[in-house]
């Protein structure tokens, strides 16, 4: 049977063969009549029929006619207008296929070219004609024809359109530069909803895709590189940013000094000017050392740059003069298959800080003059980050630098007191210190303080605040005084930093400083402590149980509202372990609650080294933030019979009594001659004081460590002045002759009262370096 919307049939002698019925209503003639006759005489008839019959050919004049295959013979399939196309269609058609910019294809059901447009200048090197019949993917030598025949065939079963598809041509020796072309791809249908085939549709997007994969580049390198302020991680980020989008391998090579943190130099650099290679990045297998450091050879386009700063586009051919004089390099361009090449310079206000090599292998299309533009806008940026980066570098050697020659040098040992340091410098430098100050009487201060910010700045300021501590503690301050003068110490920093112009770059860094302050007396086996903005310490028992001392908390120094730094004292067993940290201790270590707390609450009788070797490797790096100091100290009592405490009577008897008791300890200590007599003469002096001047009770103390002390204390609150007595006055000599033959002395305030004391050497001369007080 014939289709329903088929007119005729028509064999290749013209005559009709099937007669639908749609041509018996549109004709009037059935399909006896019709069958077997001259399809011109039936078409001569209808034309002479009546009006009736004229009027129903002209609603359907439009026809179309296609050959068939019946068997092995071919025939002639009229259809109707519903299945023609309109002149105007035709005529449209036409003029697509003739000169429209996009290249149409129409593939038929095995993605064979059936017909295409004659607008393919730039696309194809074939003529036309060569390409219809062959398959698309033999037709356009597609860079990957195995995935564009798997999309043209979804879009075949499917009917889902593919538009906007990048495809790339494969890449000739006489043709280095591949194109880029944007398909997209349609079904075609017959009336029937039969898959007729695909319609394809190129154009040429190579400039333009090259153009927004250039800008997306320098959009990359602007943002993913210079984060961090280090030459090393700023030259890696471009590596990463450039392979393999822009280049297929980058090398980067750095004036060493310039690494160093020194100025770099000015153009032309000197031939003998070592880089280094602080980055390299390879798509493919080919690999170069880093941290290799050499001056550049010479004759090579990378010595060139270095001399007028001119980029440099190369293309690079085994005989080439320049890779001779360089077999290193030689060898791993062979390696790679690299073919283009452009040397950029990473320069900055004349001066030349290294040089940057991009490279294209035989899978890349060479480089044009258009990259050179974008390669050295990639490397004016980098090349400032770089210098920020050295900038930053260079004061941190500064900064650091400062501190170590501020910090103390590892503490010497006491006999009362073990200590250790745990300190974890923070990348930039900052202003954290810990200082272990030996007092007279055999006590010894503890101090940790930390100052905000980093850099030179907080080096400079931590050594002046470190300095002021020392000389506040050779007055022999309890804590909180010692806290609260150091606090005005700072106020007055921050009053001169006020008085800075506003180009001084001081005038912007604020101070802001904290500080814990212990004084532990390995006699009365106390310990006296007050914080200003640090965490509070933390005890270890011997037994093995831990306490968070209850010492109240202190604003931070200079805070503005003059409020108090509260002072606690408390006992300390022997072989107890005080930890003293800085803030960015206090969550992880000091806390009840920290991670680390059980490391600390473990200490017992362990090694205060391997305590804080423990705490080092376990304590985080990724949240720290600031310097991260800890204070260890383990405890000692001082041996009995190194003290003599003797309570005194308020009369004048009391002298002697003191004279005579000292007088027989040393002997039992051994001490020589001549220290006898001066601590003699010394105690007399000062137990004569405190009778005339003092208040009841009164009592004296020596204590044999490496300094010899002698203290009398009493309760009266008045301060001792040295006078300078005239030739005719019989008294007023007292503590002048104490500051005369004594190494230091100095006075004490407790709650109730006052101590006077006096120090010398017991024969060893380095102790007059390590004690403290007022000097004479």
């Amino acid at each position: 049977m014939p289709s329903g919307d088929m007119l005729a049939l028509i064999n290749d002698s013209g005559r009709v063969v099937e007669w639908g019925h749609l041509a018996e209503e549109l004709f009037g003639w059935s399909a006896e009549e019709a069958v077997g006759r001259s399809v011109t005489a039936l078409m001569r008839e209808a034309a002479t029929d009546s009006k009736r019959q004229r009027e129903r050919f002209s609603e359907t004049a439009s026809v179309l006619v296609k050959p068939v295959l019946r068997g092995t013979r071919v025939v002639w399939q009229v259809l109707s207008a519903a299945d023609a196309m309109s002149g105007q269609d035709v005529a449209i058609l036409k003029a697509m296929l003739a000169h429209s910019p996009v290249v149409v294809h129409v593939l038929d059901n095995q993605l064979r070219v059936v017909r295409t447009s004659t607008t393919t200048a730039g696309l194809e090197d074939a003529p036309v004609r060569h390409l219809l019949g062959k398959h698309f993917t033999e037709a356009y030598e597609l860079a990957d024809p195995e995935e564009e025949v798997a999309v043209a065939q979804r879009v075949l079963e499917s009917g889902e359109p593919v538009v906007n598809r990048l495809v790339r041509r494969i890449k000739k020796p006489d043709r280095p530069t591949r194109l880029i072309r944007s398909v997209s791809y349609f079904r075609l249908e017959d009336s029937h909803g039969d898959v007729a085939g695909l319609v394809a549709s190129a154009a040429d997007v190579t400039d333009r895709e090259n153009t927004q994969n250039r800008l997306a580049l320098l959009d990359t390198v602007r943002t993913r590189v210079g984060h961090r302020l280090n030459v090393g991680t700023v030259c890696k980020e471009l590596v990463d940013a450039v392979v393999p989008s822009f280049a297929g391998i980058a090398d980067v090579e750095v004036i060493e000094d310039v690494i160093r943190g020194n100025e770099p130099p000015p153009v032309p650099v000197h031939r003998n000017v070592p880089l280094r290679r602080t980055a390299f990045q390879s798509q493919i297998a080919a690999d170069h050392p880093l941290g290799v450091v050499r001056p550049l050879p010479i004759g090579t386009p990378f010595s060139d740059v270095l001399s007028d700063l001119r980029p440099r586009l190369m293309s690079i051919e085994e005989d080439g003069s320049w890779l001779a004089a360089d077999p290193a390099r030689a060898e791993v361009i062979r390696r790679s298959g690299a073919h283009s090449l452009i040397v950029a310079p990473l320069a900055l206000r004349g001066h030349a800080l290294g040089v940057v090599s991009f490279y294209r292998h035989q899978r890349q299309d060479p480089f044009d003059e258009e990259d050179i533009a974008v390669a050295s806008a990639v490397c004016a940026h980098v090349a400032l980050c770089i210098d920020n980066a050295r900038q930053f570098m260079r004061e941190w050697v500064i900064a650091q630098t400062v501190q170590r020659r501020l910090l103390p040098e590892p503490p010497a040992t006491h006999a009362s007191i073990d200590v250790s340091q745990l300190h974890l410098p923070a990348p930039q430098g900052g202003g954290a210190w810990s200082d272990a100050i030996a007092l007279p009487g055999a006590r010894t201060a503890l101090i940790v303080g930390d100052v905000a910010g980093q850099g030179i700045a907080a080096a400079i300021t931590m050594g002046l605040l470190r300095t002021a501590v020392h000389t506040l503690a050779a007055l022999d301050l309890q804590p909180d005084d010692l806290l609260a003068r150091l606090s005005d110490t700072v106020a007055r920093l921050v009053a001169a930093r006020a008085t800075l112009p506003p180009t001084d770059p001081l005038s912007r860094e604020p101070v802001t400083a904290g500080c814990a302050i212990a004084i532990y007396d390995p006699v009365e086996l106390t310990c006296t402590i007050a914080r200003a903005g640090l965490p509070g310490p933390v005890a270890v028992h011997p037994d093995g149980t831990s306490v968070d001392l209850p010492v109240p908390p202190g604003p931070p120094l200079a805070e503005t509202g003059n409020a108090p730094f509260p002072a606690t004292t408390i006992a300390l067993p022997e072989g107890s372990t005080l930890a003293i940290g800085t803030a960015a201790l206090a969550d992880t270590v000091l806390a009840p609650s920290g991670p680390l707390r059980p490391l600390l609450d473990s200490a017992g009788t362990r090694p205060l080294p391997d305590l804080r070797d423990d705490i080092a490797h376990a304590f985080p790096d990724d949240n720290r933030t600031g310097e991260t100091l800890m204070l260890l100290a383990r405890t000692k009592a001082l041996p009995q019979d190194r003290v003599l405490t003797l309570p005194l009577p308020a009369g004048p008897e009391a002298a002697p009594i003191a004279r005579a008791a000292a007088r027989r300890q040393l002997d039992v200590w051994g001490v020589d001659e001549e220290t006898a007599f001066t601590t003699e003469l010394i105690v007399s002096e000062l137990v004569g004081n405190a009778v005339r001047y003092g208040a009841p009770p009164l009592q004296l103390r020596l204590v044999f460590e490496r300094m010899l002390t002698c203290e009398v204390s009493d309760t009266a609150a008045s301060a001792p002045q040295v006078k300078h007595a005239r030739t005719i006055d019989e008294t007023g000599r007292g503590l002048f002759i104490i500051a005369s033959v004594s190494d230091q002395w100095g006075t004490r305030y407790q709650a109730q009262g006052k101590t006077v004391w006096a120090a010398q050497p017991t024969g060893d001369s380095t102790e007059r370096q390590n004690g403290a007080g007022r000097p004479r």
